[in-house]
This record gives C-alpha cells, sequence and structure tokens, in this order.
C-alpha cells in the first residue's frame, strides 16, 4: 500500500463555505416564533445539516401548522439572496485546490434554487459536481449525497476529504467513507478517527486536506470451519469472501492445514502458516514469522507485515479452546459468574501466553493487531461476567475494535457464533447461545479504528444441510478497516 493520493475535496455549503447556516437557522426561529414555539439549543439537531422538508415535517409536528416548507424556502431562499458571505478562508481554499488540479463538488442539503443562488455567489466555476437535496432519493444524514459526488467525480470516497460543519453532514461524509474535515458553525463536533476538526478554514491548505486521506489497512479474523471442508466449492467461496470485502490482511483459524498456503497462492499473496491450524496471509509482504511454528491446534502465531515500505505492523491469529463453553453453561446449566470465570482457566492460560509472545516479538512503538476466535464472551458485551480472556488481552493494552467502532453491546451485538446454528446442534429443543467470539483487538500504535463489522455472505441454511451454502463456515468473519499514522 501507498499513501493514497488525494482525488477529490467535497464541500458542504450551508455554513461551511458561506454563512448560511446562521441564515437558515434566522429563517426557521422568526416562523417558530410566529407559530408560538420559539427555537431552543435543544433543537439544533432538527434544523442544523437538515433538508428544508425534514425540518418543515418537525416543526408542523410540534405546531399543527401546515405548507410550512413552501414558506421555510421563501424565508430561506430572500435571506440568501440579500445575505451571502464566504467564510473566512473558503474562497482561498478552492483558489488553491484548483491551482493543485484537485477535483471539488459542493454537497449540499439545500434546494437546487438555493444552492445556485450561492454558486452564482462563490463562482460556479470553482466546482466540477453540485449534488443538492433535488438530486437524490435521500439526504444528509444518508451517505447518498456523498455517494453521488464521488461516483459524478469518478473517484473512490475513501481517498476524499469531505469539508463540513454540522454532526449531520458529519454523518454522512463518514458513512459514505470520506475522511471529515469538521469547521463547526453553530453546533459543536467532537474528533473522532478519520475526522479532523479545525476551528477555520482560513488554516487549511491542500497539504493538510492531503495528510487526512491517510493509508488504510483492512484485516478480516475468519474462522473456517476445518479448512471449509463442510461446504461444496469453499476454496472458491472463501476466495470470493477476501476479494469482495477488499481485505489487505486475513488471521485465519482451523486452516486444515494448508488453507494459508492454498489461499495465498490463489489470490498472489503472501502467507504464514503454524501448526496445523494457523496462518496469517496478505497482500503485503511479510518479513518475518512469529512465535512459536510448532504452535498445536491451539494456541497463536503471527506475522511481521510491511504495509508500504516504511512501517511494519505484527498481525497474529490465535485459536483458543472451545470447552467448557461458558455461553453453554450459562444458558443451559446456569452457573454463577464465579463459576463461569474459573472454567475459563484453559483459554487464560493460553491468552497469556499468546500475550507473551506479541510482548517479546514487537518492538516499542510497532503496532500489534491480533486476530483471533478465541471461544468466548467478551466482558465488553456481558457485564454480569468478568470474562477474564478478554479482560487480560485489555489488560496488556490491546484494544477491541469492534467495540471501539459499536460500543453499545444491545444496538450493535456483534454475533460470530454462529450463523448456521440457529438451535444447539445436540438439542434442537434448545436455542443456541448467540455471542461475539470472534475479535479483532489492536495496540492503538499508528492504528485508528475507522469501521469494524461482521461479515456473512448469503443467508446460510442451519446445520445439517450446509454443503451449499455460500458462506463457507460455522463462524461470522470480522473485518475491521484501520487508518495508519504516517512513521515518524
Amino acid at each position: 500500500m501507498t499513501q493514497p493520493p488525494l482525488q477529490a475535496v467535497l464541500f458542504d455549503m450551508d455554513g461551511t463555505l458561506v454563512d448560511t447556516e446562521r441564515l437558515w437557522w434566522e429563517a426557521v426561529q422568526d416562523i417558530a416564533t410566529e407559530l408560538g414555539r420559539p427555537l431552543a439549543e435543544a433543537d439544533q439537531p432538527e434544523v442544523l445539516g437538515r433538508p428544508v422538508e425534514h425540518t418543515a415535517d418537525w416543526l408542523a409536528g410540534l405546531t399543527g401548522a401546515r405548507d410550512l416548507a413552501a414558506r421555510l424556502h421563501r424565508e430561506f431562499a430572500e435571506r440568501v439572496r440579500t445575505g451571502i458571505v464566504p467564510r473566512p478562508g473558503a474562497l482561498a481554499l478552492l483558489d488553491a485546490l484548483a491551482r493543485d488540479g484537485v477535483p471539488t463538488a459542493l454537497v449540499t442539503a439545500s434546494p437546487r434554487s438555493v444552492a445556485d443562488s450561492v454558486l452564482a455567489v462563490l463562482g460556479a466555476d470553482r466546482f466540477r459536481v453540485s449534488v443538492t437535496a433535488d438530486d437524490t432519493p435521500a439526504t444528509k444524514p444518508d451517505p447518498d449525497p456523498y455517494l453521488a459526488a464521488c461516483r459524478a467525480l469518478g473517484v473512490d470516497p475513501a481517498r476524499c476529504v469531505a469539508v463540513e460543519d454540522t454532526p449531520t453532514g458529519v454523518t454522512s461524509a463518514e458513512a459514505a467513507g470520506c475522511a471529515v474535515l469538521a469547521v463547526p458553525s453553530l453546533a459543536p463536533i467532537a474528533p473522532a478517527p478519520g475526522r479532523t476538526v479545525v476551528p477555520s478554514l482560513a488554516e487549511v491548505t491542500p497539504g493538510r486536506l492531503r495528510d487526512l486521506v491517510r493509508p488504510r489497512l483492512r484485516v478480516l479474523s475468519w474462522n473456517l470451519w476445518y479448512g471449509g471442508t463442510k461446504v461444496d466449492d469453499h476454496r472458491a467461496k472463501q476466495l470470493k469472501v477476501i476479494l469482495d470485502t477488499e481485505a489487505d490482511v486475513v488471521g485465519l483459524q482451523e486452516t486444515a492445514g494448508t488453507a494459508a498456503r492454498e489461499l495465498a497462492e490463489a489470490l498472489g499473496w503472501y502467507h504464514h502458516e503454524a501448526g496445523e491450524n494457523l496462518g496469517v496471509i496478505s497482500r503485503h509482504p511479510i518479513t518475518a514469522g512469529l512465535g512459536d511454528p510448532d504452535v498445536g491446534f491451539y494456541g497463536a502465531a503471527g506475522a511481521r507485515i510491511c504495509v508500504d515500505g516504511l512501517r511494519e505492523v505484527d498481525v497474529w491469529t490465535a485459536h483458543l479452546h472451545y470447552t467448557p463453553y461458558g455461553p453453554y453453561e450459562a444458558a443451559f446449566d446456569g452457573l454463577p459468574p464465579a463459576e463461569l470465570i474459573a472454567h475459563e482457566g484453559v483459554r487464560l492460560g493460553q491468552m497469556r501466553e499468546a500475550l507473551r509472545w506479541i510482548a517479546e516479538s514487537g518492538g516499542a512503538g510497532r503496532p500489534v493487531i491480533l486476530t483471533g476466535d478465541f471461544n468466548c464472551p467478551s466482558h465488553l458485551d456481558r457485564p454480569d461476567v468478568d470474562w477474564p480472556v478478554t479482560w487480560a488481552a485489555e489488560e496488556a493494552g490491546l484494544r477491541d475494535s469492534y467495540r471501539e467502532a459499536h460500543p453499545d453491546p444491545v444496538l450493535a451485538p456483534g454475533h460470530t457464533w454462529s450463523p448456521i446454528h440457529p438451535v444447539h446442534e445436540e438439542d434442537p429443543a434448545r436455542p443456541e447461545p448467540q455471542d461475539r467470539i470472534d475479535y479483532v483487538l489492536h495496540n492503538g500504535r499508528g492504528l485508528d479504528v475507522i469501521d469494524a463489522r461482521t461479515v456473512v455472505t448469503g443467508v446460510p441454511r442451519p446445520w445439517p444441510d450446509v454443503a451449499g451454502n455460500d458462506w463457507p463456515s460455522d463462524h461470522a468473519a470480522v473485518l475491521t478497516t484501520f487508518a495508519l499514522t504516517p512513521p515518524e
């Protein structure tokens, strides 16, 4: 991977390039006050960065008034015609990007009529593309507007920077996969991975925008389930998953001894095999194998990967013993937390051994990623039990990428066991406990989590009717996208 070029800069309009967010707030405030319901600060999410129709429906629900959209359109358009003021640094940045040959687009939740009025002031020729609320089926916070702009420009959202001033717009741009430069106008915006916050465009240069488009590393953790042999044409299906996810590195468990080599050869990738069960494959060169090369069926192994000729990342894969299985003991046997924790001793020992290898192999400051099937829940998901295996990893400085991206285990449980076992294999009268037991952990050194998700293709048929499944495993995989910090 090399430092990806900045392909385009996508600008929000209202409050970002021109000071219309204030005009829009004032227009809504005047009408809301006339209707007997003045706006308050808590109303900002329903007004700022929203299309006229959304705010009109919201205000109508509060006041009972009708036909508010047309009124708001007229009130705002009049203010725009008489009060457009470019934000500090906006025109200078647009001109600097033009000199550098970087395409720009205007992406706004305002209607075309308002956008054209603003373009007449800013200069329509400054933008190669403009996308308004009239041009997509859904507007901000949906990603559609930014995706439409990228399609029109023929660029990859991951290689673009979106410049926004509201949380609504930031949500839209990030959902589209863009890096974000936030310049808050009325509502505050917090920094986050993949998001930079500045007080003004006056301090922004094309060079700074280029720095925001950071190299990304997509890491997949995948238990292949006896190498995939339970499913017909499993190798071709595995290859399709890897290609479709655009993974850069895959930590494999249950390789059946040959899967890492065979997959890597088919992809033209690099690979490292360890023992009968573990492997790492990578589109980037592997410069060293890490850990015990003679590791058994359970344990951990790693590979040092040279990502772009400038930085090395240690990627490990671990498979921990499956029995006794805590979710069964909790659901079927009713064991209390203390006994569940006591029964994690084998896996805890295996995790500590893996952490010892990781600590001994890694240099100071080197990024480390640990993938794996731990065969146990996380203490971040089940707060009633301090599951010690994931606690040990956290205490060693490893972070759970999925929970960084999805902090609420109720809203995003992230279950990986099991897409093919809705009921217990030995007793179909019992629902199978569904849990998150596969992980992508990292030490945060030069790694920022951009996204994390579980991966299952198709709708797998339940066991035992699995031979024709598109998904060749009994686990869901976990895919995490990291942004890499430039090396010092």
